[in-house]
């Protein structure tokens, strides 16, 4: 399945966390390899509804919020780089609403060819 494109992407989980240094569990110096800055989190917003457009949703787990989604796939920079990242999203049940909750790296594991 693929998540919809009018899915919720609060600008302040781009601007108050992504984009914003943190010294735990930190995604700004990531995401600033690629061209996202505070300087630009509309290009970022576009770039994740890019990515959800693209790839497939797999749901991951279901808790009294909803349902929890992973996007694996990657997402262009405005540098014309490229990142392979996991995007997280909820499908709310008090609301049927889909919200993005995070995204961090993923290292793509190539299948051994050793049999």
């Amino acid at each position: 399945m693929r998540i919809p494109l009018e899915a919720i992407i609060a600008s302040e989980k781009l601007t108050r966390y992504l984009l914003v240094f943190r010294v735990e569990d930190d995604k700004s110096k990531f995401l600033a390899n690629i061209g996202y800055t505070l300087e630009n989190p509309d290009a970022l917003e576009a770039a994740l509804r890019r990515h959800i457009a693209a790839f497939d949703a797999e749901a991951q787990k279901t808790n009294a919020y909803g349902t929890f989604y992973e996007v694996r796939g990657q997402l262009e920079g405005t540098n014309e780089r490229i990142l392979d990242i996991i995007s997280i999203w909820l499908h709310e049940a008090a609301t049927g609403d889909f919200r993005f909750i995070t995204l961090k790296g993923w290292r793509r594991t190539e299948p051994d060819d050793q049999t």
